[in-house]
């Protein structure tokens, strides 16, 4: 059967124009060695100019006191400016042209320097063309919207504005994951789905498309259940006020949604989840809000409203102004702005210090970028310096590659899906299996953590994809557990929760969030497969190989 993979490169027309586009104009897209820069390292800074662009000359304009740089033209004008030199060129044959690899070297700097800098390059003749354009997130976004739609790719696109100069930025430190984490065994809640808790019971189960009454209670009554199993820590499905079951969409980043337990219930749970030795993780959505947040309400109506330039308001977009993958629920927040962008920091900060919880997992990281994750990771690990941050970056690894030193880790969606054809489907010959396993094990940093898991909220069950078969779910367990990256467990996969469609159907992405099951209901042999397959992780320490 065919599997449903969630992200904008789930097709081969997306994936071949996500590939011409990232060849034109002029992109830098956060390459530098090393990646993730120690006070003693040198940096070197590359670039990559396309068939499309006519240039001879590349500068990066940089400061080193938290502020924007300006320059032009190989003139800073705030800050101090490095030329780039052209170091080799090879033949693209999807452009149909030559592109050019340019470095650039930066000296060591200090422990705690922010530099930030624009990137740009011109002919002495032609018009200066700052990096990265063409947006290659935006174009593949807005393609990807149509092509959804209809099946079909849109006229081609490049999206973005050359004459703008994108601020990268590059943050000097020693900044490592937590011991906890590498060690951590995570378990992944949906949290309306898991546990009503406090005596009471399902509001109904039938209607994925309704509320079915999980709480936060909940699953603080049941932690002695995930002790049991082995997890160290708990991901919770966001958990804020929201118009909607998923709350992907929030309307006030300082509540918990009642229905769920509110502040107080929150506050229990992480009491009594550390009293086990168990960690608490928060999914925050930093990209977009819900279309009926207050900001955006008073954005919307009043064009000069304090919080109008804290989203992409656009008279030619089909909606209006710019949104997650054109949904109009969801507007997306201009985290470029310095307002909203401290007003998410503040966020961050006021449930790691005032709650204890131990970390965010961050949706759709890739939507605001690398140069604002290094700053959130920055105000995380001042806040709670053993806090995790790891992000859903559903793009090639080498995407996922300019992370490092950003975030402590990422999902593990490569990985994922490589097991899924390799065991679930059996799309991927047993040869072609073992080899992707053996250059993903080596293609990230030691201390990035990338984190395994075999399906979650927005992807069809293992089991359902593998037709139900037990053992394929065991031998792809199996795997994940000898991978170094901590495992991340889908509520129900330890004891056979299985669904009735495939998320192509009506049900949409609703199929895989059906009820938890409890008591007779679980495959009591699998909760004690993986049980086993928990306690044998622990004795072999793969994260140490």
């Amino acid at each position: 059967m065919e599997d449903f993979i969630f992200g904008t490169l789930s097709t081969d027309p997306l994936k071949l124009l996500y590939q011409r586009t990232t060849q034109r104009g002029i992109q830098h897209a956060y390459a530098a060695i090393p990646q993730d820069p120690e006070p003693i390292e040198p940096i070197i800074l590359i670039v990559q100019s396309g068939p499309d662009v006519a240039i001879d000359q590349i500068a990066c304009y940089y400061t080193l006191d938290g502020q924007n740089p300006l320059g032009s033209r190989g003139k800073a004008e705030k800050g101090y400016v490095v030329n780039f030199h052209k170091v080799s060129m090879v033949w693209d044959t999807l452009n149909w042209g030559y592109l050019q690899r340019w470095e650039a070297g930066l000296p060591p700097h200090p422990d705690g320097t922010e530099l930030r800098y624009m990137i740009s390059g011109w002919n002495e003749n032609g018009d200066e063309i700052y990096a990265d354009w063409p947006d290659v997130k935006l174009t593949i976004e807005n393609a990807a919207k149509v092509y959804f739609d209809t099946k079909k790719l849109p006229p081609v696109k490049f999206l973005g504005d050359p004459s703008a100069g994108k601020v990268f930025s590059i943050y000097v430190d020693e900044l490592k994951p937590p011991k906890w984490a590498k060690e951590a065994v995570i378990y992944h809640i949906f949290v309306d789905r898991f546990f009503p808790g406090n005596g009471q019971d399902w509001i109904q189960i039938k209607n994925l498309k309704k509320t079915f009454g999980g709480t936060l209670h909940g699953v603080k009554d049941k932690l002695d259940y995930l002790h049991s199993l082995g997890a160290t820590a708990i991901w919770l499905s966001p958990i804020f006020e929201s118009p909607s079951i998923h709350r992907y969409d929030a309307t006030d980043y300082y509540h918990v949604a009642d229905e769920l337990g509110g502040n107080v219930a929150l506050a229990e749970l992480v009491d009594e989840a550390h009293q086990r030795g168990i960690k608490v993780i928060l999914d925050l959505v930093c990209n977009h809000i819900s279309c009926k947040h207050p900001y955006f309400l008073d954005a919307l109506s009043n064009t000069k409203s304090t919080y109008r330039d804290w989203f992409f308001f656009d008279p030619e977009d089909e909606i209006g102004y710019r949104t997650f993958f054109g949904v109009r629920s969801m507007p997306q927040v201009n985290l470029n702005h310095p307002a909203a962008r401290n007003w998410m920091l503040d966020i961050a900060r006021y449930w790691l210090e005032e709650f204890d919880v131990d970390g965010y997992r961050l949706d759709h990281a890739n939507g605001p970028g690398p140069g604002f994750w290094g700053e959130f990771w920055q105000t995380c690990k001042k806040a709670r310096p053993e806090s995790i941050c790891f992000g859903e970056i559903v793009e090639p690894p080498d995407v996922q590659l300019q992370y490092s030193g950003r975030m402590d880790g990422l999902l593990d969606f490569h990985l994922c899906e490589a097991v899924r054809k390799g065991v679930g489907t059996g799309y991927w010959t047993e040869a072609q299996f073992e080899n992707f396993l053996s250059n993903h094990k080596t293609y990230f940093p030691d201390d990035f953590l990338m984190m395994s898991f075999l399906d979650n909220h927005d992807m069809d069950r293992f089991l359902y994809i593998a037709g139900d078969e037990v053992e394929k779910l065991k031998k792809a367990a199996e795997i994940q557990f000898q991978m170094p990256g901590p495992p991340i467990i889908y509520y129900g996969t330890e004891v056979g929760l299985r669904q009735k469609m495939s998320k192509t159907s009506a049900v949409g992405l609703e199929a895989s969030r059906s009820a938890m099951v409890w008591g007779q209901a679980q495959d009591k042999d699998l909760f004690e497969f993986y049980q086993n397959l928990i306690r044998k992780r622990m004795e072999t320490k793969p994260w140490d190989s």
